[in-house]
Formats: C-alpha cells, structure tokens, sequence
C-alpha cells in the first residue's frame, strides 16, 4: 500500500466523527429547540446532547470473547490479508500511473500465491478481504486461495473507495455489486465485511445490518471481539476489531518516514500475540500481499507463525469461523 494512500486512511480515521458524518446528522439534530446547527469548528460549544449523539453512532456493546477457544485453546489466532492490489495503487483516487499499477500486480501475480503457499504449508485458515476490482483484474486468484479449502475469502469494497466520502445510495450500491462480483467470482457469497478505509461513514453500519453480514472488522474498540451498538441498541453484528499496530502498510513503506526493519515489525507482533496469550483472548492480524508478500518481508510472517506454534495452545481460524463460534457461545443464534 502507498505510503499517501496509508496516511491519507489513517488521517480520516483521526477527524473528529462529526466532520466526516455532517451530511447526515443524527435525528436528535434535527429535533434540536435550536435554530441553527452546533459549529464544527467550536466542538466546546456543543450540548452533551450532540456529543453523546456523534459518539454513540457506533460503539461497542459487549464483549463477545469467550471462555476458551475451539479445542479449548486459550487464544485465537486470526491473519487477514487485505488484497488490495492496484486499487491502493491509483485506481481508487484516478491518479492512473503505470509504475505503481506494477506494484499492484506484483500482489496478485507473485505475492498472493507465496502467502498461500506460506498458510497451506503450515495448515492455517485465513481470511483474505478482497476490493471487487482486485478480483476482476486477476480472478485466478479465487483458486489460489480456494483450492485448499482452508481459506475465507470476504469483501473489502468495490475499488477500494473511500467510503466515508460517498452518499449512502452511492455506499449501498458499490457495496452491494461488489458483493455480487466477488460471489459471481468465486461461487460463495462473502459473509465478512472489512471497509476500504478502516471507518465507517454514518451509513455503512446501517448497509451492512441490512445486507446481512455476519461480522464487520474495521473498527478498534477493543482487542477482543465484541457486539457492535448502533445509537445505543445491540445491532447483533460481532465486530472483530483492527488495529493500525497489528498492520504492515503503515510501517513497510521504504519510502515513507516510519519505514520499520521487518524483523523489528516482527517483534511488535511477537509482543502483541504474548499478550493476547497471556489475557486469553485474540490476536487479529492484518497483512497486504502486495507489501508482507515480498521476499525480505514474507520473513516477518514466517518467524511469527514458527514464535506461535512453539507458544501452543492456540485455535488458528478464519474470521467466519471466529465469528460463528463467539455469536454461539454468547447466544446470539
């Protein structure tokens, strides 16, 4: 992923919620005894009314982490690659140059298989998150990672557009023929859904209740997994959270300011999964093949996964098969 495109996804996620969501404000704006709308530029001057309303948009509710994991393993292992590919390269913004859009492809014509050689060789599910275009442009990738039987493949957009920018008309619609591209594809309709940019706009809770999505994963509330709210009532979607520490774009970019040494991003993982083991709950990882997919970065991986298997007493899974497991353990079927 570009460094740019990174930067320019995690400076969304940083606004403040209210001036990304100011073309849909929530009803209790609209029932105001005010005559004129709370100033975005003065968030000191709003009423506790308004602030409780932008903050609990979406929250979460309760912790879905089980006692124990399949086979009574104290901790889960989830590792997601988001298959980006020359969407993050120039498709999704238009800025259409041939250099990068190489970059792109290198995901899907080297990268990708070395990754799913990498997880059927040790026997490990994971969950790969696809923008439709990724797919289009190079559909033998639905049999390298089906072929095993071992893998979920799930949808993370349409071009890897910035949802939080479109109308909810235009939200649904790219959403909706996304999901339609990637089951025509691939013969399964994607139960998962990741968003392009890590947020999520005023609307695209409200889409992915009404598509019927068995879990969301793009939102950082916790480590565990846990039921999304809307506006303060329980929605019944298992939200299994990200986290920018637990990502390889922001710090792989050789060109970027924060470019880390894979074996140093290494360790950060090694930490996080420890902890995680030590508290019982989840470790969720999320990888890029067109950046971990390289030969000097794939090591990275590689050296977690031997650090993990050594640890023990872990369930690795899909994100479907984590989600169905925690909504049964909780009741919620």
């Amino acid at each position: 992923m570009k460094f740019s495109i990174c930067a320019r996804r995690a400076a969304v996620a940083a606004l403040p919620l209210l001036a990304i969501a100011f073309s849909g404000l929530p009803a209790v704006l609209a029932q105001s005894t005010s005559t004129s709308a709370p100033d975005p530029a003065q968030p000191w001057n709003w009423s506790d009314e308004f602030v409780r309303s932008q903050v609990n948009q979406v929250r979460a509710g309760r912790d879905l982490n089980p006692d124990s994991w399949p086979g009574g393993a104290r901790v889960a292992v989830l590792l997601s690659f988001d298959v980006d590919n020359e969407t993050v390269q120039g498709l999704r913004t238009g800025e259409i140059s041939i250099g990068p859009l190489s970059q792109g492809q290198y995901g899907a014509r080297v990268a990708l298989p070395r990754i799913v050689k990498l997880m059927d060789a040790e026997n490990i599910p994971a969950t790969f998150f696809f923008p439709a275009w990724s797919l289009k442009l190079a559909p033998e990738q639905a049999d390298v990672i089906n072929n095993s039987g071992l893998h979920e493949i799930a949808v993370h957009g349409w071009i890897h557009e910035l949802n939080t920018s479109l109308d909810a008309a235009t939200e649904e619609r790219l959403l909706r023929q996304a999901v339609d591209e990637i089951e025509k594809i691939t013969g399964r309709r994607p139960v998962g859904y990741r968003a392009p940019s890590w947020n999520h706009s005023p609307n695209t809770l409200r889409i992915v209740r009404d598509m019927g999505f068995l879990y969301e994963s793009s939102l950082m509330h916790d480590d565990r997994p846990y039921e999304l709210l809307q506006d303060g009532e329980p929605t019944g979607v298992v939200e299994l959270p990200v986290e920018w520490i637990l990502d390889d774009a922001p710090l792989f970019n050789p060109l970027g300011n924060r470019y880390m040494n894979p074996r140093d991003v290494m360790q950060v993982w090694i930490d996080e999964f420890d902890k995680a083991w030590e508290e019982r709950t989840m470790f969720l990882l999320t990888l890029h093949p067109h950046v971990s997919g390289h030969r000097s970065r794939i090591v990275a991986l590689e050296g977690l996964i031997d650090h993990i298997q050594a640890k023990g007493d872990v369930w690795f899974g899909t994100h479907e098969a984590a989600a169905l497991y925690v909504r049964e353990r909780a009741g919620m079927d």
